[in-house]
């Protein structure tokens, strides 16, 4: 494995930031194939935590902001994350990128929830926002087989909480962004200790394709949706919450 490598950088960033990690379930994550990871998001260190707790590297969609930041966009790179686009080219270059790495028989990770929970730190630990359906539609649409979504929970038991940067100095770099728009500062989520706990995988059957069409997909992705967003709830009730 390379020194440079985004599974070694992940390992060396939990080492030296003194973080406990325990991990639940290890069986369940499919030993080969392309795999979707879906996962709650409150930190910077998720990424990491989940490439370590799955003992491979994965490709994150990740905010559109971070990779316009000096630094950052430097950091999310060697960790193999690709940023998302701005909101109108957005969701066809996400379908476009997941795809080819998906074929390419790679673990692809997204955080349904998107910023806002790790923006705006004001939920009470173990909740789940809503969760938008873009990943269920790649799911069910994208041409991979034996496509496995796997749901990953995040569920912290000590952690230190900081001020990172004020919320209106990265509106200069997303202006899109609403969250940006208001007083106060992006929080810096640090674990200590944390538990990860890996879902039922959700294989996607051929007959899932062919039923991705009309009224007939919406609810197809409706309920892959709620189904991750159940079992990563239900994961962290277990996980300590």
């Amino acid at each position: 494995m390379s020194f440079d490598s985004p599974l070694q950088i992940s390992r060396l960033l939990l080492a030296a930031l003194g973080t406990r990690t325990y991990i639940h379930y290890p069986d369940r994550v499919p030993p080969r194939g392309a795999v979707l990871v879906v996962s709650n998001h409150r930190s910077f260190m998720d990424a990491p935590l989940l490439m370590t707790a799955l003992n491979a590297p994965i490709r994150f969609a990740c905010h559109h902001y971070m990779g316009q930041v000096p630094v950052l966009r430097e950091v999310i790179t060697r960790l193999g994350c690709f940023p998302l686009e701005a909101p109108e080219q957005r969701q066809q270059s996400f379908f476009r990128q997941a795809v080819q790495l998906l074929q390419g028989q790679q673990l692809v990770g997204v955080f349904p929830e998107g910023a806002e929970p790790m923006v705006q730190d004001t939920s009470p630990r173990g909740s789940v926002g809503e969760f938008q359906r873009g990943f269920a539609h790649l799911a069910l649409k994208a041409p991979v087989s034996d496509l496995v979504v796997l749901p990953v929970a995040i569920a912290s038991q000590e952690e230190l909480v900081n001020s990172a940067v004020p919320l209106r100095l990265l509106s200069l770099f997303d202006p899109s962004e609403p969250l940006f728009a208001q007083e106060g500062w992006h929080p810096m989520v640090l674990y200590k200790k944390v538990n990860i706990l890996i879902g039922r995988p959700r294989w996607i059957r051929p007959r899932d394709r062919q039923d991705y069409q009309g009224k007939q997909a919406r609810t197809l992705v409706s309920d892959l949706t709620d189904q991750c967003r159940h079992e990563i709830k239900d994961l962290l009730i277990q996980g300590g919450y």
